[in-house]
């Protein structure tokens, strides 16, 4: 029995393809004896993705967040239920998370920040808050019964930069697993999801970025059925008078977030893994972990400034 146990499993690859999708490296992989079928089912993972993307982009004046956007202060638009649901679910993760979370993100004035060897010191207190002025997802409007969305003031813009890339992995692990994929992995720029077990029979391994050095891994988990998504600082931010400023603004003050290198969430769905790491990050290591631990299914992974390691109630990583 072990014999055959063995013979089959010799039988199954791990067949992935890379590819470029909303800005992003994707990456989709699939456990199979067959690799022309595997094939077939990654190209169905990437035609959704692809979907999504025309459906969220704020890069094309015919999709639905562009219609959004430009009625602002002006009217209701009326969009898909699909794009409705999405706008409603980052509402909701919004309150959570006290707007640390906002999908009117888009609204801020970029003047305000350029993250480059150029940028010496922070912006007055007053301008910045000013800058992040239209970013409240209060004045998002809902309306379910004619599946319309409003922004009530002029000049405010949504956009899924937080939420999309876990939204569309989720979505093409949906298709691809439908569609008799049993073990296989969408990452998404560092945002992945995973089911089933690699092609030994073992869990999927997941490393965790080294703040320092992206290429390194800073520790490693077995996740099966799970997402990971993690934010960082370290591959954008400043050094001013020997502080180091994230690129992620608090939309709240309008400033950059500092003391936090990296946040990964570690839950059962890519979208709300996506959604919740960068939150964290603003929010800070006490709130941010008081937060995750009232919350069912989901777990953190911080590296503060200074290479702590903190994590919630559930976690055992090996580094």
């Amino acid at each position: 029995m072990d014999a055959l146990k063995n013979s089959i499993m010799e039988q199954v690859s791990l067949f992935k393809r890379t590819c470029k999708l909303m800005g992003n490296r994707f990456e989709l992989s699939v456990v199979s004896d067959n690799e022309t079928w595997a094939n077939a089912r990654i190209d169905e993972g990437i035609a959704e993705i692809q979907r999504i993307e025309k459906l969220l982009t704020t890069f094309s004046d015919d999709s639905e967040t562009a219609l959004i956007n430009r009625n602002a202060g002006v009217m209701p638009v009326q969009v898909s239920r699909e794009t409705f649901d999405l706008i409603e679910r980052s509402l909701r993760i919004s309150e959570i998370t006290q707007g640390a979370f906002d999908i009117t993100y888009g609204s801020i004035d970029k003047r305000l920040w350029n993250f480059d060897q150029t940028m010496t010191s922070l912006p007055d207190k007053e301008i910045a808050k000013k800058m992040v002025r239209l970013i409240n997802y209060r004045n998002v409007i809902p309306d379910r019964e004619k599946c319309t969305v409003f922004l009530k003031e002029l000049g405010m813009r949504i956009g899924f930069g937080g939420i999309g890339k876990g939204y569309a992995a989720e979505r093409a692990k949906m298709i691809m697993k439908h569609n008799g994929v049993e073990s296989g992995v969408v990452n998404a720029s560092g945002d992945l999801t995973a089911w089933g077990h690699q092609p030994n029979g073992q869990p999927w391994t997941v490393g965790i970025a080294n703040p320092e050095a992206a290429q390194e891994v800073f520790s490693y988990m077995s996740i099966s059925d799970m997402a990971v998504a993690t934010s960082g600082n370290y591959e954008k931010f400043v050094m001013i008078d020997g502080k180091r400023y994230s690129h992620t603004i608090d939309p709240r003050t309008g400033l950059p977030v500092t003391g936090i290198k990296s946040v990964t969430i570690i839950t059962t769905n890519a979208e709300i893994a996506d959604a919740m790491a960068t939150p964290v990050t603003i929010m800070g290591i006490s709130t941010g972990l008081d937060m995750i631990n009232q919350i069912k299914n989901i777990e953190a992974i911080i590296i503060d400034d200074n290479d702590r390691l903190y994590t919630s109630h559930n976690i055992h990583i090996k580094q």
